[in-house]
């Protein structure tokens, strides 16, 4: 029996007509697969399209005349120098450098930010934002009103301009434009991005929650022939791995910092300032004692899972993300390891300890599927 107290989202119906087996994901009800499966799934996302219900994210309205100081401030990527119709991947920090939560930043208009956070932290993340605005920004709520649906994968695009009507095939990476059209249902605000998390080229679609269904059904239909797949769950999770994308609460956490995180490159030190700044000159200074790799299992049929300790020559790791690589036919995972070449350089061995036993692992670098 479903548990009444999950939210749902605007494609909840959707999903159970398709099918699909909801399971509960933070405080929302969401499908983990469709009648498919996850490897089906898996295997459509690569290989033409898989089309993803990622409604559940929060999104936050940041606007006014000093907006671009609050972001700035709040995240580790730099908001200010940003042109609209640009997004960037960033960390947002607590001031000992553990990481509050990763999410994408969107540039609206001058004055004007979208920032997508991950749906579990929604209510910390806002409070946060609340708690550290001197720049005293307009910080809004907008996750109840907007919905957000994920086409990915190598037919995403053309799938996605049949079902728009504009020219989505052309979107560079973290670029996004407003949209318009009758299958949006009136939808006052749709914008398509290019921000995915499977790996592949792809677009996203945020609307107004009530546009939802048109969006999700014009897709569908438009990728009818193409070989699109809705897909759950289960398959976003593979496909972040095999890509090797961190998943806030397993790979990064309060207790986690971006550069041992391997995520430096979304830190710009030379801003004036953002929250820990400090700390993170120092970690950056010290030096990491311990990094996050991606590995590939040697053995078939050894799967690491999360928790799983690590054995390298400089010390013991612990796996935090792992699965059978659908693409593979091996198991995958990231992990972190002693800051060392010889643990953590790609070609490192690792041991895992699976089911009692070790399982020799190789660091590799991602995306696992095209390395």
């Amino acid at each position: 029996m479903e548990n009444a107290s999950l939210q749902k989202t605007p494609l909840y119906d959707r999903h159970v007509a398709l099918g699909g087996r909801m399971t509960p994901f933070a405080g929302y009800a969401m499908p983990l697969r469709y009648p498919a499966g996850t490897l089906e799934e898996h295997r459509a996302t690569r290989r033409a399209a898989g089309l993803f219900d990622v409604s559940h994210m929060g999104e936050v309205l940041v606007r006014g005349p000093h907006a671009a100081e609050c972001v700035d401030y709040l995240i580790t990527n730099d908001a200010a120098s940003m042109q609209p119709g640009q997004a960037v991947y960033a960390c947002m920090c607590l001031e000992n450098g553990g990481i509050v939560d990763d999410l994408i930043v969107y540039r609206l208009a001058e004055d004007e930010y979208l920032l997508v956070i991950n749906a579990a932290n929604r209510s910390k993340d806002f409070l946060w934002m609340i708690r550290n605005n001197p720049a005293k920004a307009v910080i809004e709520d907008m996750s109840d009103r907007i919905a957000l649906v994920a086409l990915q994968g190598p037919r995403a695009r053309m799938i996605a301009e049949a079902a728009i009507g504009e020219d989505a095939a052309g979107l560079k990476p973290f670029r996004f434009r407003r949209i318009s059209g009758g299958f949006l249902g009136g939808s006052a605000f749709a914008i398509v991005s290019a921000t995915g998390y499977t790996g592949e080229a792809g677009v996203e679609i945020y609307c107004d929650a009530d546009a939802a269904g048109s969006v999700w059904d014009a897709l569908l239909e438009a990728g009818a022939d193409e070989g699109l797949q809705p897909a759950g769950l289960g398959a976003r999770d593979t496909l972040r791995m095999e890509a090797g994308f961190c998943l806030y609460g397993n790979d990064i956490t309060e207790e986690t910092h971006p550069f041992e995180a391997g995520l430096g490159r979304f830190v710009r030190m030379e801003k004036d300032d953002f929250i820990g700044k400090s700390a993170l000159e120092r970690a950056r200074g010290e030096g990491l004692s311990r990094k996050l790799v991606a590995f590939v299992v040697e053995e078939p049929g050894a799967v690491p899972r999360s928790g799983y300790a690590i054995s390298t020559p400089a010390g013991e790791g612990v796996v935090t993300s792992g699965a059978q690589s659908p693409l593979l036919g091996r198991g995958v995972g990231l992990g972190y390891v002693p800051a060392d070449p010889s643990s953590a350089a790609p070609g490192a061995s690792l041991d895992i300890a699976i089911r009692s036993r070790a399982a020799r692992a190789v660091v590799k670098r991602p995306p696992l599927h095209k390395n």
